[in-house]
């Protein structure tokens, strides 16, 4: 089987992944509580139309809408039984948008986190955990996905089970985390924890990094701080939201301009990241200004705080080198990149 993300990795420097699904939906007219998934069969041009945006823009991964495609996510909208339907929908609309590029454009299998915590401080088993993610994986692959993406993930526990549960489909798999409390991932993980957990995984993923969190600014840092402790040849994976969230005129808005990210961009693969892209907020514009910052920009030093502040803005105290570790906290659901 011919793994395409490898053969663009083999041929590019640096590959663009695309921007924010679930921010890009709310503005195609998702309301707030709607699932996201379910536009997938009852608006797919809607869908489609976003992965053309980010394909024009020049992404070469697009992730399907399946953030929240487990069981349990699905379970929120009481729709846990069309696990096969919605993922493979999802996928299908994604398909047809790459393979309508005049490109070669993978199409990524998005899976997200179940929302809810694994053994021994909830009540989700390993067994039930992989069983979940197989179920997903296995639609995902059904209707054309190239690869898996396991994304947006702060447990050990669950980021083993995904890659476990996609194992059944033979895809290759990409697994990043969020590093949004203190430096750290909601349960306690460092960038430099989980570049080695993700390493020793039995499955193990060809690409692996960060991707969400609290901006640009914290999640260069967390390049900074995972690079060092991956193999010389690992394929790293940067994409951040575009900014923070700000509630302006009833609405929920970004605040990273395109200039931020690609100043961004730069400095994620100044970090050592070989996939860029952008993730909450993200829009087309933005991806655009991701592709022309990387277009004619050679490698530099590895960003230090001072030039991540400089150019990205400031960092929390607590996401510094040597910041408080943050107490553990319970599993927050996520709507989603």
């Amino acid at each position: 089987m011919t793994d395409p993300l490898r053969q663009l990795l083999d041929s590019n420097p640096c590959l663009i992944a695309d921007g924010g699904m679930g921010t890009s939906l709310f503005a195609a007219g998702l309301e707030t509580g709607g699932s996201p998934e379910l536009w997938n069969v009852d608006h797919p041009d809607r869908v489609q139309a976003i992965h053309r945006g980010f394909i024009d823009a020049g992404a070469d991964i697009i992730l399907t809408n399946t953030f929240g495609g487990t069981r349990y996510r699905l379970k929120l909208h009481q729709l846990y039984h069309r696990v096969d339907e919605l993922n493979q929908a999802a996928t299908r609309v994604a398909r047809a948008a790459a393979d309508d590029a005049d490109r070669l454009v993978i199409v990524a299998g998005d899976m997200g986190p179940t929302g809810e915590l694994f053994e021994p401080l909830g009540a989700l088993t390993r067994s039930l955990g992989i069983e979940a993610f197989a179920e997903q994986a296995s639609a995902l692959a059904e209707g054309g996905a190239d690869i898996l993406w396991i994304e947006t993930m702060s447990s050990r526990e669950e980021v083993e089970a995904a890659a476990v549960g996609a194992r059944v489909t033979g895809l290759p798999i990409v697994c990043t985390l969020t590093f949004d409390t203190a430096g750290r991932t909601m349960m306690g993980m460092t960038p430099e924890d989980a570049s080695e957990f993700c390493q020793g995984l039995e499955v193990s993923p060809v690409a692996f990094g960060a991707n969400c969190g609290n901006g640009p600014a914290e999640l260069v840092n967390a390049m900074t701080r995972l690079a060092p402790a991956a193999h010389p040849d690992a394929v790293l994976v940067a994409k951040s939201n575009c900014g923070i969230p700000e509630y302006i005129e009833g609405q929920v808005r970004y605040n990273g301009t395109p200039e931020i990210m690609g100043r961004y961009a730069r400095m994620a693969r100044d970090a050592g990241a070989r996939i860029i892209g952008g993730c909450c907020g993200s829009t087309p514009e933005h991806l655009r200004a991701i592709v022309a910052a990387l277009a004619d920009h050679t490698p530099g030093e590895m960003p230090d705080v001072a030039a991540i502040e400089d150019q990205l803005g400031p960092l929390a105290a607590a996401a510094k080198p040597g910041g408080a570790k943050p107490r553990r906290q319970h599993a927050r659901r996520r709507h989603g990149a």
